[in-house]
């Protein structure tokens, strides 16, 4: 080997012979002892550090401090020492290709800011050191299409590399940006969300909005988040237009009180207080037949009136039929469809004449859907 220092490098102004000092490291361990294997692989780590040095040298100005970068090349001296094996050619050659492996493996894992996939880290290298050998050639900045041609590769790859090198050093929040150093970067971003304010009235409607019923949700989600007129709404639920404004009223008071009370009202049903509600009445013509005129709307709240009506109306003596005039009732829910399908099937039971007469459309085809088809008269 050539002469050392007391550190056990070359001496200065010498040039290390790599190849034979990891030959005779490799014989000389050889059937010695494990410590003695010890000594002699120190040895040689030590006689390759100023190696190691001129390898971390060649990746300056990068960002990365010297010593970080002497620190990585000798851990990868170190692998390249533990790993060789004489019979497959030049240490020197091995070195070279595990110390800038390791090199490059922590400018790719550990100087970037973010997450970049080592396919765009290592396009990014390439546009950069593209961009400065295209610019010294054609005197100006080379475009995205120019890049993409020298490189071989597409357009948008090439803009997809500009944009992730910029997560090699992302700017600090910190940074500032005017020149008294009072405002930083970190000032400038975000705003107050204006809604914010907002989110208890939000949450309280939501709850509000579930304690009514459906067709009073539905209408008012047509209208506020649908931005339906109230004459679209009447259309796709068969009732008037007029209707529609009163139940959608009536629902946002019902809101507005609500949301002013600690304790919530219970939704009120039409037809109680001085809300005019279901009405019946009956009338016999000369023939006994018996005309129940129902008015207003038939629900779950309403229905068990309605089939207290027709069972009396039904239970009269000397009746030949029964005709129910639904021109009043706007709309009629399952409880209402079931009050008619009870009183249908009683009036043939009992041989009596049973018929619907003056149902609105959206109410026929409610009506006929569920089975009533044959009771509904034509006007």
């Amino acid at each position: 080997m050539p002469a050392r220092g007391r550190s056990g490098e070359p001496a200065e102004g010498t040039l290390e012979d790599l190849d034979a000092a990891a030959v005779a490291f490799a014989s000389g361990r050889a059937g010695v002892r494990p410590a003695e294997a010890a000594v002699l692989r120190e040895e040689l780590v030590r006689f390759c550090l100023p190696f190691a040095g001129r390898m971390a040298r060649r990746y300056r100005g990068r960002g990365e401090s010297l010593e970080d970068l002497e620190q990585v090349a000798r851990l990868g001296l170190v692998k390249a020492v533990d790993r060789y094996d004489p019979e497959r050619g030049s240490f020197t050659a091995y070195a070279v290709i595990t110390i800038s492996g390791e090199l490059k493996r922590h400018f790719r894992d550990r100087t970037w800011g973010v997450h970049v996939p080592r396919r765009m880290q290592d396009l990014s290298l390439e546009v950069g050191h593209a961009t400065a050998v295209l610019t010294g050639a054609l005197a100006r900045t080379p475009t995205t299409a120019e890049l993409a041609d020298h490189l071989r590769t597409s357009e948008s790859a090439v803009l997809g590399a500009v944009e992730s090198a910029a997560g090699h050093t992302p700017a600090s929040l910190n940074a500032p940006v005017a020149g008294d150093g009072l405002v930083e970067f970190g000032d400038l971003l975000g705003d107050v969300d204006g809604a914010l304010e907002s989110v208890t009235d939000r949450l309280t409607v939501t709850d509000l909005l579930l304690r009514m019923p459906a067709r009073e949700r539905r209408m008012l989600a047509m209208r506020f988040y649908g931005n339906r007129t109230q004459a679209d709404i009447a259309a796709e639920l068969g009732i008037s237009q007029m209707h529609v404004s009163r139940l959608l009223s009536r629902a946002l008071s019902w809101l507005r009180q609500a949301m002013l009370s600690d304790d919530p009202p219970c939704w009120e049903v039409e037809g109680r207080g001085d809300r005019p509600g279901m009405r019946v009445s009956v009338r016999r013509d000369e023939r006994h037949v018996l005309h129940v005129r129902v008015s207003g709307e038939v629900d779950r709240d309403t229905a068990e009136r309605l089939r207290t009506g027709l069972r009396r109306a039904l239970a009269e003596p000397g009746v030949s039929g029964l005709v129910v005039d639904l021109s009043g009732v706007p709309l009629v829910d399952a409880g209402g469809v079931s009050v008619l399908l009870e009183a249908s099937r009683a009036a043939s039971a009992a041989r009596l004449g049973f018929g619907v007469a003056g149902a609105q459309p959206y109410v026929a085809r409610i009506l006929a859907v569920s089975g009533l088809a044959h009771v509904l008269k034509r006007s």
